[in-house]
């Protein structure tokens, strides 16, 4: 059973930054694919990056490249660097992970991962 912590959430104005964590509790084997979604009030959960073990990645195509994903598999740690946030992006941010390499079409599917972090608040102000 792998137990996802995530962190480094807040509130920010627009415009500004902020460094998502993610910490697994389990050796993330060489297969194992991470992800990072976002749900807001009233809406879906929706995906906003991925990443496989192997450097595969993939970003919601509504990011504009403002957001980077990586990763530190000897420490098991998942990131996420938002950069000029703006208040659309206000949401509850989660970690998710599968011990799999997810297909890359499926990356940004909820249903690809097993595992699932509480979550960590993200608030942009305008």
């Amino acid at each position: 059973q792998v137990q996802l912590v995530e962190s480094g959430g807040g509130s920010v104005q627009a415009g500004g930054s902020l460094r998502l964590s993610c910490a697994a509790s389990a050796y993330y084997n060489s297969r194992g694919s991470m992800a990072w979604f976002r749900q807001a009030p009233g809406k879906e959960r929706e995906g906003v990056a991925a990443i496989r073990t192997d450097g595969i990645t993939r970003y919601a195509d509504s990011l504009e490249g403002r957001f980077t994903i990586s990763q530190d598999t000897e420490k098991n740690l998942l990131y996420l660097q938002m950069n000029s946030l703006k208040p659309t992006d206000t949401a509850m941010y989660y970690c998710a992970a599968d011990a799999t390499k997810v297909r890359w079409l499926e990356l940004l599917r909820r249903s690809s991962y097993n595992y699932w972090g509480q979550g960590t608040q993200v608030t942009v102000s305008s």
